[in-house]
Protein backbone atom coordinates (compact mmCIF):
# COMPACT_ATOMS: atom_id res chain seq x y z
CA UNK A 1 0.00 0.00 0.00
CA UNK A 2 1.33 3.69 -0.50
CA UNK A 3 2.84 5.99 1.87
CA UNK A 4 1.76 8.72 -1.02
CA UNK A 5 -1.95 10.25 -1.49
CA UNK A 6 -2.37 12.49 -4.51
CA UNK A 7 -5.50 14.80 -4.23
CA UNK A 8 -6.94 16.82 -6.62
CA UNK A 9 -9.91 20.20 -6.07
CA UNK A 10 -13.06 19.51 -7.97
CA UNK A 11 -15.97 21.86 -7.74
CA UNK A 12 -19.69 20.78 -8.83
CA UNK A 13 -20.43 22.25 -11.73
CA UNK A 14 -24.12 22.63 -13.28
CA UNK A 15 -23.67 20.41 -15.86
CA UNK A 16 -22.59 17.39 -13.39
CA UNK A 17 -25.94 17.36 -12.28
CA UNK A 18 -28.92 15.69 -12.65
CA UNK A 19 -32.40 17.00 -12.69
CA UNK A 20 -32.30 16.97 -8.92
CA UNK A 21 -29.45 18.62 -8.53
CA UNK A 22 -27.38 16.19 -7.29
CA UNK A 23 -23.89 14.76 -9.08
CA UNK A 24 -25.09 12.57 -11.84
CA UNK A 25 -23.69 8.85 -10.87
CA UNK A 26 -21.75 8.71 -14.23
CA UNK A 27 -19.94 12.19 -13.43
CA UNK A 28 -17.85 10.53 -10.67
CA UNK A 29 -16.17 8.11 -12.94
CA UNK A 30 -15.12 11.65 -14.79
CA UNK A 31 -13.85 12.79 -11.18
CA UNK A 32 -12.09 10.05 -10.63
CA UNK A 33 -10.44 10.19 -14.24
CA UNK A 34 -9.45 13.51 -14.24
CA UNK A 35 -7.48 12.98 -10.92
CA UNK A 36 -5.62 10.04 -12.62
CA UNK A 37 -4.40 12.47 -15.00
CA UNK A 38 -3.52 15.11 -12.72
CA UNK A 39 -1.76 12.78 -10.25
CA UNK A 40 0.68 11.59 -13.62
CA UNK A 41 0.94 15.10 -14.72
CA UNK A 42 2.05 15.86 -11.24
CA UNK A 43 5.27 12.96 -11.56
CA UNK A 44 6.08 14.59 -15.02
CA UNK A 45 4.07 12.31 -17.42
CA UNK A 46 2.14 13.50 -19.87
CA UNK A 47 0.04 10.95 -21.69
CA UNK A 48 -0.26 12.86 -24.86
CA UNK A 49 3.42 12.54 -25.14
CA UNK A 50 2.87 9.14 -24.37
CA UNK A 51 0.21 8.15 -27.40
CA UNK A 52 2.52 9.45 -29.81
CA UNK A 53 4.31 6.06 -28.74
CA UNK A 54 1.19 4.12 -28.77
CA UNK A 55 1.45 3.55 -25.02
CA UNK A 56 -1.90 4.32 -23.31
CA UNK A 57 -3.67 3.70 -19.81
CA UNK A 58 -7.49 2.50 -20.09
CA UNK A 59 -9.82 1.46 -17.25
CA UNK A 60 -9.88 -2.05 -17.42
CA UNK A 61 -12.45 -2.25 -14.58
CA UNK A 62 -13.80 -0.27 -11.88
CA UNK A 63 -15.69 -0.68 -8.28
CA UNK A 64 -17.78 2.06 -7.08
CA UNK A 65 -19.41 2.77 -3.77
CA UNK A 66 -21.70 5.86 -4.11
CA UNK A 67 -22.11 6.70 0.02
CA UNK A 68 -22.85 10.12 -0.73
CA UNK A 69 -25.06 12.66 -3.20
CA UNK A 70 -22.73 15.56 -3.72
CA UNK A 71 -24.41 18.83 -5.12
CA UNK A 72 -24.29 21.39 -7.40
CA UNK A 73 -21.13 24.10 -6.36
CA UNK A 74 -19.66 21.29 -3.66
CA UNK A 75 -16.08 21.96 -3.28
CA UNK A 76 -14.68 18.14 -3.11
CA UNK A 77 -11.48 16.53 -3.45
CA UNK A 78 -10.70 13.35 -5.15
CA UNK A 79 -7.88 11.51 -3.66
CA UNK A 80 -5.31 8.58 -5.82
CA UNK A 81 -3.72 6.08 -4.18
CA UNK A 82 -1.86 2.87 -5.67
CA UNK A 83 -3.03 -0.06 -4.13
CA UNK A 84 -0.97 -2.68 -6.40
CA UNK A 85 1.68 -2.46 -9.30
CA UNK A 86 1.69 -5.47 -11.57
CA UNK A 87 4.07 -5.54 -15.11
CA UNK A 88 0.76 -4.17 -17.03
CA UNK A 89 -1.51 -2.73 -14.57
CA UNK A 90 -1.77 -0.11 -11.60
CA UNK A 91 -4.78 -0.80 -9.21
CA UNK A 92 -5.96 2.40 -7.45
CA UNK A 93 -8.10 3.45 -4.44
CA UNK A 94 -10.09 6.54 -4.76
CA UNK A 95 -12.11 8.58 -2.63
CA UNK A 96 -14.60 11.50 -3.63
CA UNK A 97 -14.73 13.56 -0.24
CA UNK A 98 -16.38 16.92 0.81
CA UNK A 99 -14.79 20.10 2.80
CA UNK A 100 -15.72 18.37 6.42
CA UNK A 101 -13.79 14.83 5.23
CA UNK A 102 -16.66 13.06 4.58
CA UNK A 103 -16.70 10.02 1.74
CA UNK A 104 -18.82 10.78 -1.18
CA UNK A 105 -17.96 8.02 -3.14
CA UNK A 106 -14.98 5.39 -3.09
CA UNK A 107 -13.55 3.45 -5.93
CA UNK A 108 -10.74 0.67 -7.02
CA UNK A 109 -9.91 1.08 -10.33
CA UNK A 110 -7.42 -1.04 -12.75
CA UNK A 111 -5.84 0.76 -15.22
CA UNK A 112 -3.68 -1.49 -17.89
CA UNK A 113 -1.13 -0.29 -19.85
CA UNK A 114 -1.32 -1.36 -23.46
CA UNK A 115 0.02 -0.67 -27.03
CA UNK A 116 -2.99 1.85 -28.32
CA UNK A 117 -2.53 0.12 -31.95
CA UNK A 118 -3.36 -2.70 -31.64
CA UNK A 119 -4.65 -2.69 -27.86
CA UNK A 120 -2.52 -5.23 -26.50
CA UNK A 121 -1.21 -5.02 -23.11
CA UNK A 122 2.08 -4.26 -22.69
CA UNK A 123 4.29 -3.90 -19.45
CA UNK A 124 4.73 -0.07 -18.08
CA UNK A 125 7.81 1.30 -19.57
CA UNK A 126 10.06 1.70 -17.24
CA UNK A 127 10.48 5.37 -17.27
CA UNK A 128 7.01 5.78 -16.36
CA UNK A 129 7.52 3.06 -13.47
CA UNK A 130 10.40 4.86 -12.38
CA UNK A 131 8.38 8.38 -11.41
CA UNK A 132 5.95 6.23 -10.15
CA UNK A 133 7.91 4.12 -7.39
CA UNK A 134 9.51 7.35 -6.45
CA UNK A 135 6.25 8.70 -5.44
CA UNK A 136 4.58 5.51 -4.06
Amino acid sequence: MSQYQFEWPIRVYYEDTDAGGIVYYANYLKFLERARTEWLRSLGIEQDTWLAHNIAFVVRKVELDLKKAARFNDELTVTVDVIKKKKASLMFKQNVLGKDGSVHCSAVVTAACVDNSVMKPVAIPTSILSRIETEV
